[in-house]
Protein backbone atom coordinates (compact mmCIF):
# COMPACT_ATOMS: atom_id res chain seq x y z
CA UNK A 1 0.00 0.00 0.00
CA UNK A 2 1.36 3.42 -0.98
CA UNK A 3 2.34 5.37 2.14
CA UNK A 4 0.52 8.61 2.89
CA UNK A 5 3.00 11.52 3.04
CA UNK A 6 3.23 13.22 6.42
CA UNK A 7 4.01 16.42 4.50
CA UNK A 8 3.60 16.79 0.73
CA UNK A 9 5.64 19.73 -0.56
CA UNK A 10 5.79 18.23 -4.05
CA UNK A 11 2.01 18.42 -4.46
CA UNK A 12 2.00 22.01 -3.26
CA UNK A 13 4.86 22.87 -5.60
CA UNK A 14 2.89 21.49 -8.56
CA UNK A 15 -0.10 23.69 -7.66
CA UNK A 16 1.94 26.90 -7.52
CA UNK A 17 4.52 26.05 -10.22
CA UNK A 18 3.88 28.97 -12.63
CA UNK A 19 4.01 31.67 -9.93
CA UNK A 20 6.94 29.98 -8.22
CA UNK A 21 8.91 29.85 -11.46
CA UNK A 22 8.09 33.49 -12.22
CA UNK A 23 9.25 34.61 -8.80
CA UNK A 24 12.49 32.61 -8.83
CA UNK A 25 13.34 33.68 -12.40
CA UNK A 26 12.96 37.32 -11.37
CA UNK A 27 15.55 36.88 -8.62
CA UNK A 28 17.92 35.06 -10.96
CA UNK A 29 17.53 37.91 -13.45
CA UNK A 30 18.28 40.80 -11.09
CA UNK A 31 20.90 38.91 -9.05
CA UNK A 32 20.28 40.64 -5.70
CA UNK A 33 20.44 37.45 -3.67
CA UNK A 34 20.80 39.14 -0.25
CA UNK A 35 18.13 41.67 0.80
CA UNK A 36 16.83 42.00 -2.74
CA UNK A 37 13.53 43.79 -3.47
CA UNK A 38 11.47 40.66 -2.76
CA UNK A 39 12.48 40.80 0.92
CA UNK A 40 10.93 44.25 1.43
CA UNK A 41 7.89 43.17 -0.61
CA UNK A 42 7.48 40.10 1.58
CA UNK A 43 7.79 42.14 4.79
CA UNK A 44 4.99 44.44 3.66
CA UNK A 45 2.78 41.50 2.63
CA UNK A 46 3.31 39.62 5.89
CA UNK A 47 2.61 42.69 8.02
CA UNK A 48 -0.59 43.35 6.07
CA UNK A 49 -1.66 39.72 6.41
CA UNK A 50 -1.45 39.61 10.19
CA UNK A 51 -2.24 43.24 10.94
CA UNK A 52 1.11 44.16 12.43
CA UNK A 53 2.64 47.60 12.01
CA UNK A 54 6.18 46.36 11.34
CA UNK A 55 7.74 43.21 9.89
CA UNK A 56 11.44 42.35 9.65
CA UNK A 57 12.35 39.21 7.67
CA UNK A 58 15.22 37.16 9.12
CA UNK A 59 17.15 33.95 8.50
CA UNK A 60 15.18 31.56 10.75
CA UNK A 61 12.62 31.38 13.51
CA UNK A 62 15.39 30.73 16.02
CA UNK A 63 17.27 33.82 14.88
CA UNK A 64 14.04 35.80 15.18
CA UNK A 65 13.78 34.79 18.85
CA UNK A 66 17.43 35.64 19.43
CA UNK A 67 17.23 39.06 17.78
CA UNK A 68 14.13 39.94 19.80
CA UNK A 69 15.83 39.09 23.10
CA UNK A 70 19.10 40.77 22.06
CA UNK A 71 17.16 43.96 21.33
CA UNK A 72 15.92 43.96 24.95
CA UNK A 73 19.42 43.48 26.33
CA UNK A 74 18.49 40.18 27.97
CA UNK A 75 21.50 38.27 29.27
CA UNK A 76 23.27 37.01 32.40
CA UNK A 77 21.19 37.13 35.57
CA UNK A 78 17.90 37.38 33.69
CA UNK A 79 15.03 34.88 33.89
CA UNK A 80 13.04 34.12 30.76
CA UNK A 81 9.79 32.21 31.40
CA UNK A 82 8.65 29.74 28.74
CA UNK A 83 6.67 26.50 28.43
CA UNK A 84 8.37 23.19 29.13
CA UNK A 85 6.38 21.49 26.38
CA UNK A 86 7.67 22.95 23.13
CA UNK A 87 10.55 22.79 20.64
CA UNK A 88 14.10 23.31 21.83
CA UNK A 89 14.68 26.64 20.03
CA UNK A 90 12.50 28.51 22.53
CA UNK A 91 14.78 27.50 25.42
CA UNK A 92 18.18 27.49 23.74
CA UNK A 93 18.07 31.17 22.80
CA UNK A 94 17.98 32.51 26.39
CA UNK A 95 20.88 30.20 27.27
CA UNK A 96 22.90 31.37 24.25
CA UNK A 97 22.51 34.92 25.56
CA UNK A 98 23.56 33.94 29.09
CA UNK A 99 20.04 34.16 30.53
CA UNK A 100 18.21 31.33 32.32
CA UNK A 101 15.11 29.65 30.89
CA UNK A 102 12.50 29.11 33.61
CA UNK A 103 10.21 26.29 32.57
CA UNK A 104 6.45 26.62 33.07
CA UNK A 105 3.87 23.83 32.83
CA UNK A 106 1.12 23.82 30.23
CA UNK A 107 -2.65 23.43 30.11
CA UNK A 108 -3.54 19.71 29.86
CA UNK A 109 -6.25 20.33 27.26
CA UNK A 110 -4.84 22.98 24.93
CA UNK A 111 -1.10 22.32 25.59
CA UNK A 112 -0.53 26.10 25.81
CA UNK A 113 1.46 27.72 28.64
CA UNK A 114 -0.55 27.76 31.89
CA UNK A 115 -1.04 31.39 33.08
CA UNK A 116 -1.65 30.34 36.68
CA UNK A 117 1.56 28.35 36.81
CA UNK A 118 3.40 31.22 35.10
CA UNK A 119 2.34 33.56 37.91
CA UNK A 120 3.53 31.03 40.50
CA UNK A 121 6.88 30.59 38.75
CA UNK A 122 7.46 34.36 38.59
CA UNK A 123 6.67 34.69 42.30
CA UNK A 124 9.07 31.86 43.13
CA UNK A 125 11.90 33.41 41.13
CA UNK A 126 11.35 36.80 42.79
CA UNK A 127 11.32 35.19 46.22
CA UNK A 128 14.56 33.29 45.54
CA UNK A 129 16.26 36.55 44.55
CA UNK A 130 18.89 34.91 42.33
CA UNK A 131 17.50 35.99 38.95
CA UNK A 132 15.76 39.07 37.56
CA UNK A 133 12.43 38.22 35.86
CA UNK A 134 12.74 39.90 32.45
CA UNK A 135 10.61 38.20 29.80
CA UNK A 136 7.92 35.66 29.03
CA UNK A 137 7.87 33.71 25.78
CA UNK A 138 4.43 32.40 24.95
CA UNK A 139 4.43 29.63 22.34
CA UNK A 140 1.41 29.26 20.05
CA UNK A 141 1.78 25.49 20.00
CA UNK A 142 0.72 23.20 17.13
CA UNK A 143 -1.18 25.99 15.33
CA UNK A 144 -3.33 27.32 18.16
CA UNK A 145 -2.86 30.58 20.11
CA UNK A 146 -1.61 30.88 23.65
CA UNK A 147 -3.82 32.80 26.10
CA UNK A 148 -2.43 36.21 25.18
CA UNK A 149 -4.93 38.31 27.17
CA UNK A 150 -3.90 36.47 30.34
CA UNK A 151 -0.19 36.46 29.47
CA UNK A 152 -0.28 40.17 28.63
CA UNK A 153 -1.96 41.00 31.93
CA UNK A 154 0.63 39.03 33.90
CA UNK A 155 3.50 40.65 32.00
CA UNK A 156 2.08 44.14 32.53
CA UNK A 157 1.71 43.50 36.25
CA UNK A 158 5.23 42.08 36.56
CA UNK A 159 6.99 44.46 34.16
CA UNK A 160 8.04 41.73 31.73
CA UNK A 161 8.80 41.86 28.00
CA UNK A 162 6.45 39.59 26.02
CA UNK A 163 7.65 37.57 23.04
CA UNK A 164 5.20 35.51 20.98
CA UNK A 165 6.81 32.39 19.51
CA UNK A 166 4.52 32.05 16.49
CA UNK A 167 6.71 29.50 14.71
CA UNK A 168 3.93 26.91 14.35
CA UNK A 169 0.89 29.14 14.10
CA UNK A 170 1.25 31.89 11.50
CA UNK A 171 -2.27 32.44 10.17
CA UNK A 172 -4.07 31.57 13.41
CA UNK A 173 -6.47 34.01 15.06
CA UNK A 174 -7.53 34.92 18.59
CA UNK A 175 -10.54 37.08 19.32
CA UNK A 176 -11.04 37.68 15.61
CA UNK A 177 -7.48 39.02 15.12
CA UNK A 178 -4.57 37.34 13.40
CA UNK A 179 -1.63 36.53 15.63
CA UNK A 180 1.29 38.87 15.10
CA UNK A 181 0.45 41.85 17.28
CA UNK A 182 -0.47 40.19 20.58
CA UNK A 183 2.92 40.70 22.28
CA UNK A 184 5.69 43.30 22.39
CA UNK A 185 7.36 41.30 19.62
CA UNK A 186 6.37 38.22 17.65
CA UNK A 187 8.77 35.73 16.05
CA UNK A 188 7.76 33.22 13.40
CA UNK A 189 9.43 30.53 11.33
CA UNK A 190 9.25 29.62 7.65
CA UNK A 191 10.90 26.21 8.01
CA UNK A 192 9.56 24.07 5.13
CA UNK A 193 7.20 22.03 7.34
CA UNK A 194 5.43 25.10 8.75
CA UNK A 195 1.96 26.12 7.45
CA UNK A 196 3.70 28.88 5.47
CA UNK A 197 7.09 27.39 4.68
CA UNK A 198 10.04 28.36 2.52
CA UNK A 199 12.39 25.98 0.71
CA UNK A 200 15.03 26.43 3.38
CA UNK A 201 15.32 28.28 6.66
CA UNK A 202 13.59 31.60 7.15
CA UNK A 203 11.71 33.64 9.71
CA UNK A 204 10.27 37.03 10.57
CA UNK A 205 9.75 39.43 13.45
CA UNK A 206 6.63 41.56 13.97
CA UNK A 207 6.20 44.53 16.27
CA UNK A 208 4.04 47.61 16.67
CA UNK A 209 7.13 49.69 17.50
CA UNK A 210 9.05 51.41 14.71
CA UNK A 211 12.00 51.77 17.11
CA UNK A 212 12.08 48.04 17.83
CA UNK A 213 11.83 47.26 14.10
CA UNK A 214 14.81 49.53 13.36
CA UNK A 215 16.80 47.77 16.07
CA UNK A 216 15.83 44.36 14.68
CA UNK A 217 17.06 45.44 11.22
CA UNK A 218 20.38 46.58 12.66
CA UNK A 219 20.86 43.40 14.69
CA UNK A 220 20.08 41.10 11.75
CA UNK A 221 22.92 42.74 9.78
CA UNK A 222 25.87 42.72 12.18
CA UNK A 223 24.64 45.72 14.17
CA UNK A 224 25.17 48.13 11.30
CA UNK A 225 24.04 51.75 11.39
CA UNK A 226 23.24 54.11 8.53
CA UNK A 227 25.91 52.54 6.31
CA UNK A 228 27.26 49.03 5.95
CA UNK A 229 30.54 49.83 7.68
CA UNK A 230 29.11 51.79 10.58
CA UNK A 231 28.84 49.24 13.40
CA UNK A 232 26.68 50.52 16.26
CA UNK A 233 26.26 47.34 18.30
CA UNK A 234 27.09 43.66 18.40
CA UNK A 235 24.70 41.97 15.99
CA UNK A 236 24.58 38.81 13.92
CA UNK A 237 24.14 37.60 10.36
CA UNK A 238 20.39 37.04 10.43
CA UNK A 239 19.20 38.07 6.97
CA UNK A 240 16.55 36.26 4.93
CA UNK A 241 17.92 35.51 1.48
CA UNK A 242 16.01 36.76 -1.55
CA UNK A 243 15.26 33.35 -3.05
CA UNK A 244 13.42 32.31 0.12
CA UNK A 245 11.44 35.57 0.02
CA UNK A 246 10.48 34.76 -3.57
CA UNK A 247 9.26 31.29 -2.57
CA UNK A 248 7.13 32.73 0.23
CA UNK A 249 5.66 35.38 -2.08
CA UNK A 250 4.63 32.59 -4.46
CA UNK A 251 2.96 30.71 -1.61
CA UNK A 252 1.11 33.61 0.02
CA UNK A 253 -1.70 33.84 -2.60
CA UNK A 254 -2.86 30.28 -1.78
CA UNK A 255 -2.17 30.44 1.96
CA UNK A 256 -5.73 31.24 3.04
CA UNK A 257 -7.05 28.34 0.95
CA UNK A 258 -4.49 26.05 2.57
CA UNK A 259 -5.50 27.16 6.05
CA UNK A 260 -9.12 26.35 5.15
CA UNK A 261 -8.04 22.91 3.90
CA UNK A 262 -6.19 22.24 7.15
CA UNK A 263 -9.31 23.19 9.11
CA UNK A 264 -11.44 20.78 7.03
CA UNK A 265 -9.00 17.94 7.72
CA UNK A 266 -8.89 18.71 11.45
CA UNK A 267 -12.70 18.75 11.58
CA UNK A 268 -12.83 15.38 9.77
CA UNK A 269 -10.41 13.93 12.30
CA UNK A 270 -12.43 15.39 15.19
CA UNK A 271 -15.62 13.79 13.90
CA UNK A 272 -14.13 10.35 13.25
CA UNK A 273 -11.64 9.99 16.10
CA UNK A 274 -13.28 11.55 19.16
CA UNK A 275 -14.58 8.16 20.36
CA UNK A 276 -11.18 6.51 19.92
CA UNK A 277 -8.62 8.94 21.35
CA UNK A 278 -8.45 12.35 23.00
CA UNK A 279 -8.66 14.81 20.12
CA UNK A 280 -7.25 18.36 20.35
CA UNK A 281 -9.20 20.83 22.46
CA UNK A 282 -9.92 24.08 20.61
CA UNK A 283 -8.73 27.29 22.24
CA UNK A 284 -11.87 29.40 22.80
CA UNK A 285 -12.58 32.27 20.37
CA UNK A 286 -9.78 31.25 18.04
CA UNK A 287 -8.89 29.57 14.76
CA UNK A 288 -5.91 27.27 14.32
CA UNK A 289 -3.28 27.07 11.59
CA UNK A 290 -3.15 23.30 12.30
CA UNK A 291 0.58 22.90 11.87
CA UNK A 292 0.22 19.69 13.89
CA UNK A 293 -2.85 17.58 14.69
CA UNK A 294 -1.94 15.74 17.91
CA UNK A 295 -4.07 13.19 19.75
CA UNK A 296 -3.52 11.69 23.20
CA UNK A 297 -3.29 7.96 23.87
CA UNK A 298 -3.43 6.22 27.24
CA UNK A 299 0.31 5.83 27.76
CA UNK A 300 3.64 5.31 26.03
CA UNK A 301 3.06 1.58 25.57
CA UNK A 302 -0.23 2.09 23.75
CA UNK A 303 1.38 4.83 21.66
CA UNK A 304 4.17 2.48 20.57
CA UNK A 305 1.65 -0.18 19.54
CA UNK A 306 -0.44 2.35 17.63
CA UNK A 307 2.58 3.75 15.82
CA UNK A 308 3.59 0.28 14.72
CA UNK A 309 0.07 -0.45 13.46
CA UNK A 310 -0.07 2.82 11.56
CA UNK A 311 3.34 2.19 10.03
CA UNK A 312 2.22 -1.21 8.80
CA UNK A 313 -0.79 0.44 7.14
CA UNK A 314 1.35 3.05 5.38
CA UNK A 315 0.28 5.88 7.69
CA UNK A 316 3.08 8.02 9.15
CA UNK A 317 2.98 9.58 12.60
CA UNK A 318 5.31 11.64 14.77
CA UNK A 319 5.88 12.43 18.42
CA UNK A 320 5.95 16.12 19.34
CA UNK A 321 7.63 16.00 21.87
CA UNK A 322 9.13 12.81 23.34
CA UNK A 323 10.69 14.73 26.26
CA UNK A 324 9.68 17.98 27.93
CA UNK A 325 12.48 20.52 27.80
CA UNK A 326 13.40 20.28 31.48
CA UNK A 327 14.23 16.60 30.92
CA UNK A 328 16.57 17.31 28.01
CA UNK A 329 20.27 16.89 28.87
CA UNK A 330 21.09 20.37 27.59
CA UNK A 331 18.67 22.05 30.00
CA UNK A 332 18.81 19.91 33.15
CA UNK A 333 21.40 22.13 34.82
CA UNK A 334 19.31 25.23 34.12
CA UNK A 335 16.16 23.75 35.66
CA UNK A 336 15.44 24.37 39.35
CA UNK A 337 13.81 20.99 39.92
CA UNK A 338 10.19 22.18 39.97
CA UNK A 339 7.77 19.39 39.03
CA UNK A 340 6.02 19.93 35.69
CA UNK A 341 3.64 16.96 35.63
CA UNK A 342 1.42 18.00 32.72
CA UNK A 343 4.34 18.42 30.32
CA UNK A 344 5.79 15.11 31.47
CA UNK A 345 2.50 13.26 30.96
CA UNK A 346 1.91 14.76 27.53
CA UNK A 347 5.31 13.58 26.34
CA UNK A 348 4.28 10.01 27.20
CA UNK A 349 0.90 10.14 25.45
CA UNK A 350 1.00 12.50 22.46
CA UNK A 351 0.97 11.41 18.81
CA UNK A 352 0.74 13.58 15.69
CA UNK A 353 -1.17 12.49 12.58
CA UNK A 354 -0.68 13.68 8.99
CA UNK A 355 -2.22 17.07 8.22
CA UNK A 356 -1.40 19.17 5.17
CA UNK A 357 -3.47 20.94 2.47
CA UNK A 358 -3.03 18.20 -0.15
CA UNK A 359 -4.31 15.39 2.06
CA UNK A 360 -7.45 14.04 0.38
CA UNK A 361 -10.63 12.92 2.13
CA UNK A 362 -9.74 9.36 1.14
CA UNK A 363 -6.36 9.83 2.83
CA UNK A 364 -7.91 11.15 6.03
CA UNK A 365 -10.43 8.30 6.06
CA UNK A 366 -7.56 5.86 5.67
CA UNK A 367 -5.71 7.48 8.59
CA UNK A 368 -8.80 7.15 10.78
CA UNK A 369 -9.38 3.53 9.78
CA UNK A 370 -5.76 2.64 10.43
CA UNK A 371 -5.84 4.27 13.84
CA UNK A 372 -9.04 2.41 14.76
CA UNK A 373 -7.47 -0.88 13.64
CA UNK A 374 -4.26 -0.21 15.54
CA UNK A 375 -6.25 0.44 18.71
CA UNK A 376 -7.98 -2.90 18.21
Amino acid sequence: MTPIPFLDLKAQQARIAPELRRRLDAVLAHGQFILGPEVAELEAALAAFCGAAQCVAVSSGTDALQIALMAEGIGPGDAVFLPAFTYTATAEVPLLLGAVPVFVDVDPSTFQIDPAHLSARIAAVRAAGRLRPRAVIGVDLFGQPADWPALGAIAAREGLFTLDDLAQSFGATLGGRKLGAMADATATSFFPSKPLGAYGDGGALFTESAERAALFRSLRTHGEGATRYEVLRTGMNGRLDTLQAAVLLAKLPVFREELAARERIATFYDQHLHNLVVTPARVPDSTSAWAIYAVLLRDAAERARVQEGLRAAGVPSAIYYPRPLHHQPAYRDAHDGTALPVSEALSERILALPIHPDLTEADTARVCAALAAALG
